[in-house]
C-alpha cells in the first residue's frame, strides 16, 4: 500500500533531495527527513537511499539546509497551544 502523504517541505541539490515530513502530536510537532538520491532509468525517474562519494558533499549540505527549515518552522510555532 502506498501512502498519500506528501513532505511538508523538500530540498533538492542536483540529484539529492531531502524531504521534510510533519508529524503532529496532540502535544507536539515532529518533523522527519528522508534523503534520497534521483536517477533516470531509461524514461523513468527513481530514487535511491544510497550515495556515492562524490554524493556525500550534497546529502551534507541538504540535510544541513533541511536542520535550517525545521528550526526556523519551529520559531514560528507557539510556544504553547
Amino acid at each position: 500500500m502506498k501512502s498519500t502523504q506528501k513532505p511538508i517541505h523538500e530540498i533538492r541539490l542536483g540529484a539529492i533531495k531531502a524531504a521534510i515530513w510533519e508529524n503532529r502530536t496532540a502535544t507536539s510537532l515532529r518533523h522527519s527527513v528522508t534523503v534520497s538520491r534521483l536517477y533516470k532509468d531509461g524514461d523513468e525517474w527513481k530514487r535511491s537511499e544510497s550515495f556515492g562519494r562524490d554524493d556525500l558533499p550534497l546529502v551534507g549540505k541538504v540535510t544541513d539546509l533541511a536542520h535550517t527549515w525545521i528550526f526556523q518552522e519551529a520559531q514560528r510555532e507557539p510556544a504553547a497551544e
